[in-house]
């Protein structure tokens, strides 16, 4: 289905031209281009941010991230945004990547021993001896952009960022190695993930326990400890968050939102919706 989503951002380009490329870049997405609003945003491509001054926090799939120069964010397609505080100092440079870029970048750099590592972990910092770098590789490919009619312009595009990667890029991911959760701290993170996938088919914890074999209790203690939350919170919390998008960021009716998120009726995602957001779906839309 095509949801066509809205984005309420205040860029130099129209966003649908934007969506229909295969990258884009941009060197100067500032806290004057932020919108000033609370509303999720659901990114239909990966994105990677550069960080080069200040700070915010953000909330990416309702996980919680401190975000303060200079650092890397990286923003998988699918994946839902909210910001929280922006301070006026904040000043960034961002690519965008469609699907078919990644996967053909994907084949210069998926050796590299720190690749895994880039999924794993949205928020990594950049040394201060590389930020140099990171500016000039930026406004590098920028340059790449800007010819992009010119022969060659894609595969360029491609050399330079696997390239990047292999000379500092990698350096950052590295130290992020020792972070990755070992053994049954990994349950909390595989569960999430899990949640990501099928929320809106499976919201019966069965279902993921029994994907992850372990009991049901098991599973509930062990992301209640680590993450705050239940882990029935965390499917209702998914669900919630995407019917906000969709209610915020696209002309489906309320009816085709309860389809898309498989309820059984109207009239039942109504009243799970208004349970858990304290309004009804349409008030929502309208607030």
């Amino acid at each position: 289905m095509d949801i066509g989503l809205k984005y309420n951002l205040d860029l130099v380009e129209d966003v649908s031209d934007i969506l229909s490329r295969d990258f884009w870049v941009f060197c100067n997405f500032t806290s004057s281009l932020i919108p000033k609003i609370k509303d999720p945003i659901k990114f239909t491509s990966n994105v990677s941010i550069f960080v080069k001054k200040g700070e915010c926090n953000i909330e990416l799939d309702l996980l919680s991230y401190a975000v303060k120069a200079p650092c890397i964010v990286n923003i998988r397609e699918g994946q839902i945004l909210q910001f929280d505080k922006v301070d006026d100092e904040f000043d960034s440079s961002l690519i965008v990547l469609s699907k078919r870029f990644c996967d053909n970048l994907f084949v210069l750099i998926k050796d590299n021993v720190a690749y895994g590592s880039v999924s794993r972990f949205h928020v990594v910092p950049v040394p201060l001896n590389l930020v140099e770098r990171f500016d000039c590789f930026y406004h590098h490919i920028s340059e790449i952009y800007s010819e992009r009619h010119v022969s060659g312009s894609y595969q360029a595009m491609v050399l330079a960022i696997a390239s990047f990667f292999y000379e500092c890029g990698s350096s950052c991911y590295l130290p992020m190695i020792e972070k990755i959760p070992k053994g049954n701290h990994r349950l909390p993170e595989q569960f999430i993930s899990l949640v990501q996938q099928n929320f809106k088919k499976e919201r019966f914890l069965d279902f993921y326990a029994g994907k992850l074999k372990v009991s049901t209790k098991h599973l509930s203690r062990m992301v209640k400890t680590v993450t705050g939350f239940t882990a029935v919170e965390w499917i209702d919390r998914f669900v919630i968050l995407e019917a906000k998008v969709l209610l915020k960021a696209t002309n489906m009716t309320v009816q085709q939102i309860s389809d898309e998120l498989n309820f059984p009726s109207q009239s039942f995602f109504g009243k799970y919706f208004k349970k858990h957001a304290g309004m009804a779906p349409k008030d929502f839309r309208n607030s």
